[in-house]
């Protein structure tokens, strides 16, 4: 078997380096680069936009055409089967309800367009969340990775109001592995649609870890250091905080509901799990629009809006530029493949723990070729599913070695979550 094995794998492993090369997301702003190199990352973007401004699809988009450059037939093939889902769906569609559908999946092409060639709307219509009746799913290797609602769910008022909108909603991971230059890209599509934001996420990532750690930020927070305007905000805790050495640690700085609030935790915790040895801290700033107007340029300038949130997360902005500034590329590269290999590690961990042990059993007894028959071709785990196999191959040799250096008391929980 293992020879198959090493078959298998060695077949992915070749294009690995290109495909992650190709992949880096390079999260910098035209005042990061210039003025201090700063790697402040755009993690999250939701944004809303009236019915009467959003785009009409062309006809080459509902109907396109062959393009110039030869296809080969595995292209061609998965085209056509996209284009005959996608006129099903749109055949059966409600007259009243055709246009919205329409005008929500051409903004959805427009955002996946923004984020990048590995990006594409899913060609049928899903049940919608927070109120919307219907979806455009935008994924990312066939995972979901972001999605636009249309149509209200109800009949109230509320909900008449909210059918004459289109939500989008990008996720964290389609943010981490979009092309470069997704921001300014997706700023100029929210404003051609005349949106506007309702939620941007802030990140700055100490992969080093801060000085004095997550003590010092609960330090800064006693000390008045994290004041706005002379007036303590709310905090919360989570995590374990004991002096024995605390872990999966999360400091809150104050509140959803008036639209700025900043998490301070441990990343590498919430990739890795318990068994995380890294120092890996992350400075989220969430800003929502309960309370305040979100500019598109957030997108396009996001370290000043870090900045610009408190003295504080100015001094969180001094510190980053001393760590960063000579490597501030590597950072984003760090940045996304450590994502690969954290969800990588909780795999192999899981196999190890809980697995293992009904693999080596069907592998005793039902010999090579029926084994073989179980395990190939097959789906990545749903965790798994957002990254390509050349992704999942560079990281999955070095998630088993790391996972040889967990204990077997692991939280098996944890690692499932």
């Amino acid at each position: 078997m293992g020879s198959r094995v090493d078959k298998h794998a060695k077949g992915h492993a070749g294009a690995c380096n290109l495909v992650l090369d190709g992949n880096q997301v390079k999260v910098r702003l035209m005042a990061e680069r210039i003025a201090s190199g700063v790697p402040v990352h755009v993690d999250w973007v939701r944004f809303t936009c009236h019915l009467r401004n959003a785009p009409m699809p062309s006809v080459d988009v509902l109907f396109p055409e062959e393009d110039l450059e030869p296809l080969s037939q595995w292209d061609r093939d998965q085209r056509t089967v996209r284009i005959q889902r996608l006129r099903k769906f749109l055949r059966f569609v409600p007259d009243a309800d055709f246009s919205p559908s329409v005008q929500a999946f051409e903004l959805a092409e427009r955002v996946a367009e923004s984020l990048g060639t590995e990006f594409m709307v899913h060609p049928e219509i899903r049940k919608g969340h927070d109120f919307y009746r219907c979806r455009w799913s935008i994924e990312r290797n066939g995972a979901e990775v972001g999605w636009v609602g249309f149509l209200a769910s109800g009949d109230g008022p509320r909900q008449r109001a909210q059918a004459k909108t289109i939500h989008v909603n990008v996720y964290g991971s389609a943010c981490t592995f979009a092309q470069s230059g997704w921001r300014d890209h997706l700023a100029n599509v929210i404003d051609e649609s005349r949106g506007w934001l309702t939620r941007v996420d802030l990140a700055l990532d100490f992969f080093d870890g801060i000085k004095g750690g997550m003590e010092r930020v609960k330090a800064d927070y006693e000390a008045g250091l994290c004041d706005v305007g002379g007036r303590r905000l709310k905090c919360n805790m989570v995590g374990d905080w004991s002096e024995c050495g605390g872990k999966g640690r999360s400091f809150y700085v104050g509140t959803k509901e008036v639209g700025k609030q900043t998490n301070v935790y441990e990343k590498g915790h919430q990739l890795f799990g318990d068994a995380d040895t890294s120092a890996w801290i992350r400075a989220e700033l969430r800003w929502g629009n309960k309370a305040r107007f979100l500019e598109t340029d957030m997108l396009r300038r996001p370290a000043d809006y870090f900045h610009g949130a408190s003295d504080w997360h100015a001094s969180l902005l001094r510190e980053a530029e001393a760590i960063s500034f000579p490597v501030t590329v590597p950072c984003e590269r760090k940045r996304q493949i450590e994502t690969v290999q954290g969800e990588a590690v909780r795999n192999v961990r899981w196999l190890r723990e809980v697995a293992a042990p009904s693999l080596a059993i069907a592998f005793e007894h039902l010999g090579v070729d029926h084994f073989m028959e179980l395990v190939c071709d097959k789906k990545a785990p749903g965790r798994l599913q957002k990254f390509s196999r050349s992704e999942i191959a560079a990281a999955y040799g070095a998630a088993f070695e790391r996972s040889k250096k967990v204990s077997h008391g692991a939280d098996v929980g944890h690692v499932m979550a």
